[in-house]
């Protein structure tokens, strides 16, 4: 049996598996281990604050990322950007990266996925070298949406997809709290016929049986594939990972909103705003000197200070319950999800 969705027949994938994006840390062997498995991976915004300081942005870092995917992988794969009015870099990725694609026929040809997110949906489309690639590639265009009426904003935006999230997911979430269950239902009733990947407490093959049911052409997996033997996350950072539950990680403040964290030293002193119009008030008080050592933190934890550092997980690390290779994870998921898409059809007489 093959699970065939809009999503795997718009990238030419075999699974409808994607890899979230987790910058600002490196995911270029898991892009690689991910395409490779037939899901589809994206290249993270990356950028340490340690790099920052030391002169290298993260269109540099981009484009190294790119050339070393094509050289191991000649799987479809994507790239990510963080859109936020407060990310450094976002006018210049969206600027540089798509016409560095345009000047690299391999890149190009294999690199279909654009995602941004934590931010405005109009940034990449308003750029002209993103246009000019758009008519002349398949590359495709979607945003992450963590509530509805920014599902609306997508769509206004002419996404080609969106990632819809759920609270539960680890990373950057939105003020409204809605659960996975919910947000997947409200969005896929009102964009019926939108490409939409679910994202937000994946990680088992029953997750996927469910996304599909409700309408859902893939599903999103961030904790799941950072707790894959493949990824460049501190091994550190796994060994939380199988004894976890899912309340073991916190909503706090985080660089852009709301924020997923795992339980420990540092994220129990953190505290969380209530909306946006208090996010950019603090926004306004707070230094550049703070908003770097803030940024050290993220980098604290993913060198492997589990204790004083930023860990960014989500609550499916309730449900993984061991370190495996990306291809094992992908084809359990799989298996589990045809079995239960099966037995669910089998009640239907």
């Amino acid at each position: 049996m093959v699970i065939k969705t809009n999503i795997t027949e718009m990238f030419g994938i075999k699974h409808p598996i994607i890899s979230a994006p987790m910058g600002p840390f490196y995911t270029t062997e898991l892009t690689v281990a991910v395409s490779e498995a037939g899901g589809l991976d994206v290249l993270s915004n990356t950028g340490l604050i340690s790099e920052y300081e030391a002169g290298k942005s993260p269109v540099e870092i981009m484009k190294e990322n790119m050339k070393y995917v094509v050289e191991h992988t000649d799987k479809p794969f994507g790239f990510n950007i963080l859109a936020s009015r407060i990310a450094p870099s976002a006018s210049a990725l969206a600027k540089d990266i798509p016409q560095f694609i345009m000047e690299n026929p391999k890149i190009k040809e294999q690199c279909m996925y654009a995602l941004t997110s934590a931010g405005s949906s109009k940034l990449l489309p308003s750029s002209k070298s993103f246009q000019k690639l758009r008519e002349t590639s398949n590359i495709k265009h979607f945003h992450v949406a963590p509530a509805l009426w920014l599902a609306d904003k997508c769509v206004a935006s002419n996404v080609d997809g969106m990632v819809i999230t759920g609270n539960e997911g680890g990373g950057h979430q939105s003020y409204e709290r809605v659960t996975s269950l919910i947000l997947l239902q409200q969005v896929t009733q009102k964009y019926p016929d939108m490409p939409i990947a679910a994202c937000g407490g994946y990680a088992t093959g029953q997750a996927l049986a469910a996304a599909l049911s409700m309408g859902a052409g893939a599903i999103v997996m961030g904790s799941r594939f950072i707790g894959s033997k493949e990824s460049e996350f501190h091994d550190a950072i796994k060994s939380v990972i199988p004894p976890a539950r899912a309340q073991d990680t916190v909503l706090v403040t985080g660089g852009f909103g709301p924020i997923r964290l795992w339980k420990n030293k540092y994220s129990l002193t953190r505290d969380l705003v209530a909306s946006k119009e208090d996010k950019m008030a603090q926004e306004a008080q707070t230094s550049p000197e703070e908003f770097v050592e803030q940024s050290k933190k993220y980098e604290l934890a993913y060198r492997g200070n589990i204790n004083d550092g930023a860990v960014l997980l989500g609550q499916s690390i309730g449900i993984i319950n061991s370190i495996e290779r990306v291809p094992d994870i992908i084809d359990d998921i799989i298996k589990t999800a045809e079995k239960r898409i099966k037995t669910v059809s089998a009640y239907i007489n």
